[in-house]
């Protein structure tokens, strides 16, 4: 795949679709990498979608600096990204993490997007001992020590069952994640409160959340909605954070309604 050397790092993306169609950024989860959008891609070629895919810092392909890291800071790698591909703006669609580096481009950014979608994520992602916790477990024992727990909260006890040839693969991408990165990038999730900004967005906003999701719950979807006026909220059934990997036609009935209104 190809590199950029943007804000001195070298960053591992994919660009797809036709060099005249419509652009969007999808930004990936903690601990995953643009694989993570496989489900989604199909889909939005045969529609005529210009799709950026991009590893944060740390993590795929992209190289590993040292920390810390800030959620700003990742939402200003995207934007030198959009620069370095010709996107001028863009439609965004960012999971988990991914969400988050969304909510900071919309008050950060805001001229740069023409929706946001934002999927199993939050604007608050406490307690600080959860993510010290974390970074001191991959510290001493590396990815191995959280890839279980990681995985049991990113499915359901069925999509375990149904989907286990995809989760073997992403089990494979979290342990070959830079324990640097998933570290540096916990701080920054550790660090970010984004709760008193929601109010300031005023893009065209899709939050997208599976019913059964542990770490950034239905009522987390719903506090991102209630603030952020006009939103769209929708609730996916039997699918926990991953939703768009564990129901991925579902997600993508839900993702090209939404588009769809917008364009």
């Amino acid at each position: 795949m190809p590199e950029l050397a943007v804000r001195g790092v070298r960053f591992n993306y994919q660009l797809d679709g036709p060099t005249d169609g419509t652009p969007l950024v999808l930004s990936n989860s903690l601990a995953s990498n643009l694989d993570m959008w496989e489900a989604q891609l199909p889909v939005l070629l045969a529609r005529g979608w210009r799709v950026l895919r991009y590893d944060n810092r740390g993590h795929g392909r992209t190289e590993a600096v040292a920390g810390p890291y800030s959620v700003e800071m990742l939402a200003d790698d995207v934007i030198a990204l959009m620069d370095a591909v010709g996107f001028t703006t863009a439609h965004y669609c960012g999971l988990s993490l991914g969400g988050m580096i969304g909510q900071m481009l919309a008050t950060r950014h805001p001229a740069r997007l023409r929706t946001l979608t934002l999927c199993a994520t939050a604007a608050y992602m406490g307690p600080v001992d959860l993510w010290a916790d974390r970074i001191a477990a991959v510290t001493t024992g590396g990815m191995a020590a959280v890839v279980d727990g990681t995985l049991a909260r990113w499915f359901t006890a069925a999509g375990h069952q149904r989907l286990a040839p995809s989760i073997a693969a992403i089990r494979a991408g979290i342990l070959t994640t830079s324990v640097t990165g998933f570290s540096a990038c916990c701080g920054a999730i550790r660090d970010m409160d984004q709760r008193d900004t929601l109010r300031a967005i005023t893009l065209p906003t899709h939050v997208i959340v599976g019913e059964d999701d542990p770490g950034t719950p239905v009522t987390a979807a719903q506090f991102m909605h209630e603030r952020i006026r006009g939103s769209r909220l929708t609730i996916l059934p039997g699918a926990a954070h991953l939703a768009n990997i564990e129901q991925r036609v579902a997600f993508n009935a839900a993702l090209f309604d939404f588009f769809d209104r917008q364009r």
